[in-house]
């Protein structure tokens, strides 16, 4: 795959390059220093794979990510970055992986493994009309020891509030995600998910049934047997969709 690596740290440039050398399923065809020239070049080179730091001067990663959305034969995204908090908007960029640095070289192939298996649906699926776009958010990726675990929005069962943090409830598992609780629940499916208090959204089909605990204090009951409590500002909603 013809790659290109976009970095404004030379050091950084320097060690993807040593670790690009080291897959034979690579071929640095360029370096860029800022997002204005990692679009130039893009257009000029037309990589596969572009290799993309988050955070750089005037044009981010982000923004060059979102400047190629939408283009035919754009190239496979990988984001190669020190901040774990831009996740979320990376995969709205349809970006194939998000690496955290220091890259570890099987960090590295996996994600280039990930660009080819993607290269290869494309060319392997004969073209069909894309699918509505839906402003729902459908998959999260959360940080897990050195990497990025993907969590679906249909796994989760229920959602807190940590202060500037989230945790995904999925299963015995949870995740800690650096996000605010209103910001997901503007993007979450609200024919999905229902938020119970200004820390707690639900998963509407998880919902075994609501309690009344007196003097007009309500909570409902998990379909794992939990319990939780209804604010008052969520109360006339949770009752609305129990057709109350």
């Amino acid at each position: 795959m013809r790659t290109l690596i976009v970095d404004d740290e030379p050091l950084a440039v320097e060690r993807m390059q040593i670790l690009c050398s080291r897959i034979p399923a690579l071929q640095v065809v360029g370096t860029a220093s800022d997002g204005a020239a990692a679009l130039r070049l893009i257009e000029a080179l037309t990589p596969d794979l572009v290799l993309l730091d988050m955070t750089m001067p005037e044009v981010d990663g982000l923004g060059v990510a979102r400047a190629l959305a939408g283009q035919a034969g754009r190239p496979a995204v990988v984001f190669v970055t020190a901040h774990d908090d831009f996740a979320v908007e990376a995969f709205d960029c349809d970006a194939v992986d998000y690496v955290l640095k220091p890259v570890a070289q099987e960090r590295l192939e996996r994600a280039v493994e990930r660009a080819q298996a993607r290269k290869s649906a494309l060319v392997e699926t004969p073209l069909v009309p894309e699918k509505p776009a839906t402003e729902w958010i459908d998959e999260f990726w959360v940080p897990h020891r050195s990497e990025l675990i993907r969590v679906a929005a249909a796994d989760l069962e229920r959602i807190d509030a940590e202060r500037d943090y989230v945790r995904l409830h999925v299963g015995q598992r949870s995740y800690m995600m650096l996000h605010t609780i209103a910001g997901l629940e503007a993007r979450l499916d609200p024919d999905c998910f229902i938020r119970l208090h200004r820390s707690t959204i639900v998963r509407k089909d998880r919902i075994a049934g609501l309690k009344h605990d007196g003097l007009g204090v309500w909570s409902v009951e998990l379909a794992d047997g939990s319990v939780q409590r209804i604010g008052r500002t969520y109360l006339a909603r949770v009752k609305a969709m129990a057709g109350r």
